[in-house]
Parts: C-alpha cells; sequence; structure tokens
C-alpha cells in the first residue's frame, strides 16, 4: 500500500511538472527581417527562400505601391543608394535617391533595376545576388512553391505598410487605396489566415481592423517614442494583435502589461545573440532579426 502512495505521488508529480514544462514552451515566433537581411539582399525572393531553409516561422517585409498601383516589396518608396544598380549598371547618388519615385515608375521600369549586386557596407556578409524588387504576388508564389516543393512548413507573412500622412500622394495613395491594393493580393493568394499587417501608420492598422477584422494586426513603436502603451492604444483606437517596439524599449512590465491585454510582444529588430537570448527569457512572444541564423543558437 505505501508503495502504492508513492507511486501515485510520483505520477501526480510527473503530471505536474509534465504542464509547467508546456506551458513555457509556447511556441516563440522567429521572423526574419526583410527574409535575412544580414546574410541576402533584403526583400527579395532569394531572402525569402534562405530565412525559410533556416526554419523561420514568419517572413517580415515591407511593401509600396507603384504609380501602376502594383504592390511591390519594398522597405523605401524609392531607390535606396546603398543597394541600387541602374538599368545601366551605374550607381544612384545619396543625393539623388528620392528622384527615383517608384510611386511614380510603372513595375516594369522598377524591375529593371538590380538591388543584390551592390555591396551593402552595413551588411557585409550579404551573399550578392542579381535580383530585382519583386511584385508581391509573385513573391508569395515563389515562397509557396518552394515551400511545396522542398516539404517545408508553413510560414506567416509579417507585411508592413510604408506610408506616412507626410507623404500621401507623394510616395504612396492614401491608407484606404494602399490597403486594398494589399488586401487584394492577400485575398487572391489566401493568405489572409497567414497574414499580419504591420505599421508605424496607425491610420493604415485602423483601415485594417475595420474593413478586415479577422486580420492579424501588429503596432510598430519607433525607438523614440516614449508615450505610455495605453496613450498609444487610445491613439490607434484598438487593441492589437502584437506589439512591436524597438528592442531597446522593452522591460518586464511592458511585456506583463501586454500580456493582460492579450497582446503578444514581438520586438524590432535584434541582431545580437545575447540580447536575443535576454528578452526572450524577459518574456517576449518572438523575435524579428536580420540575421535569422542566430535563432538556431537560442
Amino acid at each position: 500500500m505505501k508503495y502504492l502512495f508513492i507511486l501515485y505521488c510520483f505520477i501526480i508529480f510527473s503530471c505536474s511538472e509534465t504542464k509547467k514544462m508546456n506551458t513555457s514552451q509556447i511556441p516563440f515566433d522567429t521572423q526574419g527581417h526583410r527574409g535575412c537581411r544580414g546574410l541576402m539582399p533584403e526583400n527579395t525572393i532569394p531572402a525569402m527562400f534562405k530565412a525559410i531553409d533556416l526554419g523561420v516561422q514568419t517572413l517580415e517585409m515591407d511593401v509600396v505601391i507603384s504609380k501602376d498601383n502594383k504592390v511591390i516589396v519594398s522597405h523605401d518608396p524609392f531607390f535606396n543608394y546603398e543597394i541600387t544598380s541602374m538599368p545601366n549598371g551605374d550607381s544612384i547618388k545619396e543625393k539623388d535617391e528620392k528622384s527615383f519615385n517608384l510611386y511614380k515608375m510603372t513595375y516594369d521600369e522598377i524591375k529593371l533595376f538590380d538591388i543584390g549586386l551592390k555591396t551593402h557596407p552595413r551588411f557585409l556578409q550579404q551573399t550578392k545576388i542579381k535580383t530585382s524588387k519583386p511584385l508581391l504576388e509573385d513573391l508569395i508564389d515563389a515562397v509557396e512553391t518552394y515551400i511545396s516543393k522542398n516539404n517545408k512548413h508553413l510560414v506567416f507573412y509579417n507585411i508592413e505598410t510604408k506610408s506616412l500622412p507626410e507623404t500621401d500622394l507623394i510616395f504612396h495613395p492614401s491608407p484606404a487605396i494602399f490597403c486594398e491594393l494589399l488586401m487584394s493580393v492577400i485575398n487572391k493568394k489566401g493568405i489572409a489566415n497567414r497574414t499580419i499587417i504591420q505599421s508605424f501608420d496607425i491610420r493604415t492598422l485602423a483601415y485594417i481592423h475595420k474593413h478586415y477584422p479577422k486580420l492579424k494586426t501588429a503596432l510598430l513603436i519607433d525607438e523614440g517614442d516614449l508615450d505610455t502603451l495605453e496613450n498609444q492604444l487610445v491613439k490607434l483606437g484598438f487593441v492589437p494583435t502584437i506589439y512591436s517596439p524597438h528592442y531597446s524599449l522593452v522591460e518586464k512590465h511592458l511585456i506583463k502589461h501586454c500580456h493582460k491585454k492579450n497582446i503578444k510582444v514581438i520586438p524590432w529588430t535584434i541582431n545580437d545573440l545575447d540580447k536575443l537570448r535576454e528578452l526572450k527569457l524577459l518574456g517576449v512572444d518572438g523575435a524579428i532579426s536580420d540575421y535569422p541564423n542566430l535563432f538556431n543558437e537560442l
């Protein structure tokens, strides 16, 4: 009888420990920033393939709109001088880069510029490859095909709308038009259930929340924004799926406050392994990194 009692206690303890272990093993969302900017040319199809090979759960990227209303995967609404070669092979000067405004160019013009052959001055590990800014729909097709052919796990798409109130109709359309063009691609490709729309521009997030309430949203917070979480949510007008601040703003109280509101905390952009470990132990729900290979060392 004594033996049965001890065995019973052992089973109860083991089950309790298993529950504790499972609770602590909530999936950590690993996101490749612009695909994997530290290793491949940013926001390109090869960068997404590399991130998938490295095992990321989410592909993070940015989108802009062209003159002919195409959704282009690009961080800047112009050709950045650091990464661009013109069709004739010449470089773009920094003082001229904003004159190469993608919102004033058709995609047939945009795709002639190379963004993968120049050595990036801040990401020297990048593999150099001839490539151009892709259409979002082409990138999605390429990713889904790559996953299927190579027996990889499905990924999420974390897509940032690159817009600001002061550049409406200069570098991009109004928030409503921007969002509808983006959503037309997402719905056409059938990935809405695996898509997050993120932005610093609360107007686009508010539009998505109102017209596509089932879609996940992420509020991006710049490192210079020292406002309180409560004030930021009041300005936004709703509770987003994800709160995504610069990693330097993350502390224990903020994470706890977000979790009480059922908001996940996924900071950007962390390129240091020690900092990744620190923030994961602190309780963040994921992280965005230019070097998604670091996630395999956590």
